[in-house]
């Protein structure tokens, strides 16, 4: 089935942003359940200003959502299908 530009744009973006070690790092940390910036900056090893630069880029790519409690942000990954292109991911490079 021939995709159309738009889609194959889409996911050449998806991709793009899934390219990029830090974020990967971050998505596997949300892979364990929702967090707030702290616990991801302090999972990730990184200050928590580089974190939160990466986490607008995830959520404005819909790969990553966040919801308000009280003073707290929390963040968690969008929906299952980011774990499983991951998942699949590392089977394939593992499958050599």
């Amino acid at each position: 089935m021939m995709r159309s530009s738009e889609e194959i744009e889409q996911v050449s973006q998806l991709f793009k942003v899934l390219s990029d070690p830090t974020r990967l790092k971050i998505l596997l940390t949300l892979r364990e359940g929702e967090k707030n910036v702290t616990s991801i900056a302090a999972a990730v090893a990184m200050e928590q200003s580089a974190v939160s630069h990466q986490l607008k880029l995830l959520r404005e790519n819909r790969v990553v959502k966040s919801r308000r409690e009280g003073k707290a942000i929390l963040y968690s990954l969008d929906d299952k299908h980011v774990i499983d292109i991951l998942q699949e991911t590392f089977e394939h490079i593992e499958h050599r």
